[in-house]
């Protein structure tokens, strides 16, 4: 097995639905208030009721050469179309055969859909599916983080959850009281039912306040992002939370987490060969070293003030010829009252690595980024035909309005040429919680590390 790969598939979680709207159906048809599909307007695909073998019937060989071209959402419909596709489907999948190069989906709800589905739009298809995701109902959770497939969410108790759309698997997060700053308050009956938040940062004390354990996600989580560490096999999942926008980690399966001090203001991560990399606010770039007993860090880069100008977001981004790059997205505010923020322009620039300092570049013309809640990317646009060289396809991950309900949600797709910003679709298809996110599908099963 490559060791660059994620390990591979097993069997778990295969009774999955899907169902996608038909490709004549006007793409509105999912937008907030819009009315349900009736079944004779959708396909739904149900792995455990097939169909009898279509006539005449493929070789395996075949239909796994051709199973292996397609994107993950049409795969898995295929996979149940009858019992030897299924078997075709099965196979390659637990052989990691199937297309790694999949095409960027954004994830969203609707309230038609109902409470327990998330709808993928996806750019290469202009066409929607429909998941039946696990409780507890993705509508009732935040999404603060997307990677490798998964989503990190936050539920109504405040805890994390990993869960994966396209296979239903879900695991849980370490508790939320075992984050540093995170005291748990006990009622008589020994239930937990506040919590105690406070903080020591650089000699700056902040005084202790108190959340109702619904509120606490309202307040504490920011951003996650789920990383594959070759060295060892595991998952690593980095939570920027707040006060103050720190930074901790806990590998999938620990039972806690793991603080960072003593610096703050993060915006965004990246993980490389067991360095995890963190971007401040200031365009700092922090590289933690998390393979020795001991966590080490070190400042690798910083902005200057003059090159950094008005920034409300910061990105670290690895490219995939080697670079690392740092995107600084400013905003527009659009209704003040209503904290509407528009996307209004993106500055580039790529670390240097013999100098380790930062140098401007114009732009990015046969590569596309995406931004947002989700792990930044940036891929190459002859790999993905659906998608423009030189544009940014972002989503709204303000932390003023991330936790808010029934704000209008900033999401397009900006020329990094000209700056230029065109919505994704119109009509808007997605309700606004909760908030939209870039997510790559993924059929890959997350194999917890033994416990040592």
């Amino acid at each position: 097995m490559d060791p660059s790969q994620p390990p591979p598939l097993f069997p778990r979680h295969e009774r999955r639905q899907i169902e996608s709207l038909p490709r004549n159906r006007p793409l509105a048809g999912c937008a907030a208030g819009s009315s349900p599909s009736s079944p004779s307007q959708s396909s739904r695909v149900d792995a455990f009721r097939l169909p009898a073998e279509p006539s005449p019937e493929l070789p395996e060989d075949t239909l796994m050469t051709v199973f292996g071209t397609l994107e993950i959402p049409d795969l898995v419909r295929a996979g149940a179309v009858c019992t030897s596709w299924r078997s075709a489907y099965v196979t390659l999948r637990d052989l990691g055969k199937h297309k790694k190069s999949q095409t960027p989906c954004l994830l969203y709800t609707c309230e038609s859909a109902g409470e327990n589905v998330a709808c993928l739009y996806s750019l290469m298809e202009k066409r929607v599916y429909r998941l039946t995701l696990p409780d507890p109902p993705i509508r009732r959770r935040f999404i603060i983080g997307s990677s490798l497939g998964f989503l990190v969410t936050v539920d109504e108790r405040s805890e994390m959850l990993l869960t994966n759309p396209i296979t239903g698997e879900q695991i849980a997060l370490p508790p939320v009281t075992t984050i540093e700053h995170v005291k748990p308050i006990h009622d008589d009956r020994g239930a937990v039912y506040q919590f105690e938040i406070s903080d020591i940062r650089n000699q700056d004390f902040l005084m202790p306040w108190t959340s109702d354990r619904c509120d606490l996600r309202n307040f504490l989580h920011f951003k996650a992002f789920v990383f594959y560490d070759t060295t060892t096999g595991s998952y690593i999942v980095a939570l920027i939370h707040r006060p103050l926008d720190q930074l901790s980690f806990a590998r999938v399966g620990d039972d806690k987490w793991t603080w960072l001090p003593r610096h703050r203001l993060y915006h965004d991560c990246n993980y490389k060969d067991g360095l995890l990399y963190a971007v401040t606010s200031k365009g700092e770039i922090h590289a933690f070293d998390l393979t020795g007993p001991a966590i080490t860090m070190k400042i690798i880069s910083c902005l200057d003030e003059v090159d950094l100008g008005i920034c409300d977001v910061m990105y670290i981004v690895q490219a995939p010829w080697g670079d690392m790059l740092l995107v600084s997205r400013s905003r527009d505010i659009v209704d003040s009252e209503l904290r509407v923020l528009n996307a209004a322009g993106m500055k580039l620039h790529k670390v240097d690595a013999g100098t380790m300092r930062l140098a401007e570049i114009d732009g990015l013309p046969d590569h596309v980024l995406f931004l947002g809640h989700n792990h930044s990317l940036c891929l190459s646009a002859k790999e993905y035909p659906a998608l423009k060289g030189n544009h940014a396809y972002f989503t709204d991950d303000s932390k003023a309005i991330s936790g808010c309900k029934n704000i209008r949600r900033d999401i397009g797709v900006l020329d990094l040429g000209n700056n230029s910003n065109d919505d994704l679709v119109s009509p808007q298809l997605w309700s606004n919680w909760p908030a939209p996110v870039w997510i790559t599908p993924n059929l890959t099963t997350m194999k917890l590390a033994l416990p040592k």
